[in-house]
């Protein structure tokens, strides 16, 4: 897992990008890596239909995107959320401020009174932000948190000029642009999705359909929580919440890929992200969960 350094947790920090299981990515590490960031080259079009064809990569930037005390985070809509709805906050479920779920445990509707930084598109902060309760939190078949805000996508706009990151609806291709945006570090990562892993296992935590990353986005501990944006949609198709520190076999910060048939393979170096298009088949009107909505298969308590 990717979290940053904290105290006595530091020694377990979950890196955001870097991390299995705990906290900004999960574990946080001790040092920041570099950070490679892919030019994109854009080819001019032969004519005026292929312009209109061609797709324009969106600008990506730290607008919408949250620090965290431990984690990077993001301010989140679903597709079907209505300006006046309470505001959503993600990040990763091993970022949770009562500690790791465990293995199986599902947290919905506790009360809450965290605060966050609302960064704007330079990371600059403009707000802090205040949940009042945990909407969803588990570490079980994903990594993730979901908070709600005492306030609305439309004061938060009103109040402080920022939209809220929009949350994919559909399965990510493999091979597509994405860049891992940290409010923690405030620094952003660009790769591509490499590829769709069947099971991640990192110590007592397994997550499925786990999204691997190309090397550039070399996540460290603090990224956990991160949102994933596609390049081309400019949606959230992913968050970032760990990474094969030290070439370990399925420990804590040392996650392994396990196949449909068992087999086991390490990535030293390689970083991983949870999915997270299946929750917005889990929110109903007024941004509330329901884990007992058609097609939502989230983990539940």
């Amino acid at each position: 897992m990717r979290r940053p350094l904290v105290g006595a947790l530091a020694t377990l920090l979950l890196t955001g990008a870097t991390v299995g299981v705990g906290t900004t990515s999960a574990f946080a590490t001790s040092q920041e890596k570099a950070d490679s960031k892919a030019a994109v080259a854009v080819t001019a079009p032969a004519d005026a239909a292929a312009a209109q064809a061609a797709v324009k990569p969106k600008a990506v930037d730290f607008a919408g995107t949250i620090a965290l005390s431990n984690c990077s985070g993001s301010l989140i809509r679903m597709p079907n959320s209505a300006d006046n709805d309470p505001a959503l906050v993600m990040t990763n479920g091993h970022c949770l401020e009562s500690g790791m779920p465990g293995p199986g445990e599902v947290v919905t509707d506790k009360p809450s009174s965290r605060t966050f930084s609302l960064l704007n598109s330079t990371a600059g902060k403009v707000a802090t932000l205040r949940a009042t309760k945990i909407s969803y939190a588990t570490m079980t078949d994903t990594d993730v948190t979901l908070y709600e805000l005492n306030t609305t996508y439309a004061q938060i706009k009103q109040r402080y000029n920022i939209n809220a990151l929009s949350l994919s609806g559909d399965h990510p291709t493999a091979g597509s642009a994405i860049k891992v945006v940290s409010g923690y570090w405030k620094r952003i990562y660009s790769c591509n999705s490499d590829a769709f892993v069947y099971r991640l296992k990192e110590g007592e935590w397994t997550w499925k359909d786990s999204l691997r990353y190309t090397s550039a986005c070399n996540t460290i501990g603090g990224t956990s929580g991160s949102p994933v944006i596609d390049v081309n949609s400019g949606k959230v198709v992913a968050i970032n919440n760990t990474g094969n520190e030290s070439g370990e076999r399925c420990t804590v910060n040392n996650p392994c890929e396990v196949d449909e048939k068992g087999q086991v393979t390490v990535r030293k170096g390689i970083n991983y992200a949870q999915q997270t298009y299946q929750i917005t088949k889990c929110v109903g009107t007024g941004n509330k969960i329901d884990l007992g909505l058609p097609g939502c298969t989230l983990p539940k308590p």
